[in-house]
Formats: C-alpha cells, sequence, structure tokens
C-alpha cells in the first residue's frame, strides 16, 4: 500500500475517533459492511476510490486531489 493511500486512511480513522463511532456505526452510515471498514483500517487491502470517498461522506469529510507543488 502506498504512503499517500495508508495517509489518507490513518485520517479517516482519526476523524472516526475523534467523532466517536465504531466502526459498525460507520459502516451503516456509509452504506458499506464492518468488514470492509476494519479491512480497510488495517490496511491489508487497498480500498477502492468509491469506498474512500463514501467513508469520507459518511465522517462529513470531502476527498481531494491536489498535485504537488514544485
Amino acid at each position: 500500500m502506498s504512503e499517500s493511500c495508508a495517509l489518507i486512511i490513518d485520517q479517516l480513522i482519526a476523524e472516526r475517533h475523534r467523532q466517536g463511532k465504531t466502526q459498525k456505526q460507520l459502516a451503516v452510515e456509509a452504506n458499506l459492511t464492518q468488514s470492509v471498514i476494519a479491512r480497510m483500517e488495517s490496511k491489508k487491502a487497498i480500498p477502492q476510490l468509491d469506498t474512500l470517498l463514501k467513508v469520507a461522506s459518511a465522517l462529513g469529510c470531502n476527498l481531494a486531489v491536489i498535485p504537488p507543488t514544485s
């Protein structure tokens, strides 16, 4: 898994914790299963973009592609 992907996941985990949500609560709000959230958070599989978008939306966050500055 790339460092960038792991960083995104770390930020989503931190936001879930900040909001005091369980994996199950987040899964329901994102219309995913708890096992999908657990796999994503364990970083054992690279999540699909759609999954990241659903999780971010359920947490009230946005994902953005920002080109690196030169």
